[in-house]
């Protein structure tokens, strides 16, 4: 499928390695998915969910403790989630969720990053038709072939399966994830490389030197910001 999660997300890990960014996103995104239902991540699907990703990016148990238990404390405190769509150098596509508590501060400060960096703002729709929603799970450890045959015996259907730096990689449905998840505990996996609830461009665009720079500061600036949960996009970069 041309992406490189584990390449992702060793950039992702180096780029924030001398911030707190990467955990505040993560404090704001559990305790909204606490406040949805119960705070608990066996009777909350959502929950469960960002906390395997924070595992998979070594978010502090008292980060992930400290949210939960500020979502547990009633705190009236509400957060929108937003998605914007837009347009790069060289027609790249992007897909910006937000999590906030000030919807107009948000919207400004994505124009902004847009505008100053070379894209321009979609409307509602312009983008998210080429992208797929997909889950990404890792494992290491295990065969391709062998993921395969446990995937195939718990009935579970994989849109595609792939070896990339010693971890295995599998692409299905978001609603197969926490089966997936299942299937491979109970084969003996204790930890995933990749978590991930995402979105998949169907195409990926390939940009010359220049554009890419170009590209590389408009989604630094959008990733910068504090609303800004996710940032998807449809181009290649390990071309």
């Amino acid at each position: 499928m041309g992406r490189k999660w584990n390449n992702i997300k060793e950039k992702k890990a180096s780029k924030d390695a001398n911030t707190s960014r990467v955990y505040a996103k993560f404090g704001r995104e559990i305790y909204v998915a606490a406040k949805k239902g119960e705070p608990d991540p066996e009777s909350n699907q959502a929950l469960k969910v960002v906390l395997e990703r924070a595992k998979t990016y070594s978010v502090p148990k008292a980060i992930i403790d400290r949210a939960i238990e500020k979502a547990k404390g009633g705190t009236e405190e509400n957060f929108d989630e937003l998605r914007y769509e837009g347009f790069g150098p060289s027609g790249s596509m992007i897909i910006v969720d937000a999590l906030t508590n000030n919807v107009n501060r948000t919207a400004s400060e994505v124009r902004a990053a847009f505008t100053k960096n070379g894209g321009n703002m979609g409307v509602s729709g312009s983008v998210a038709y080429l992208f797929d929603a997909t889950a990404v799970i890792g494992v290491e450890g295990k065969s391709s072939e062998d993921v395969l045959e446990l995937l195939m015996e718990a009935d579970i259907d994989a849109r595609d399966i792939v070896d990339e730096d010693g971890a295995v990689i599998i692409y299905a449905a978001p609603d197969e994830f926490h089966a997936i998840q299942e299937a491979l505990k109970q084969n003996g996996v204790e930890e995933f490389t990749v978590a991930e609830q995402t979105m998949l461009a169907q195409t990926e665009n390939a940009l010359d030197a220049e554009a890419e720079k170009q590209f590389d500061k408009l989604i630094d600036a959008l990733e910068d910001l504090e609303d800004v949960q996710q940032v998807y996009h449809n181009v290649d970069l390990e071309g």
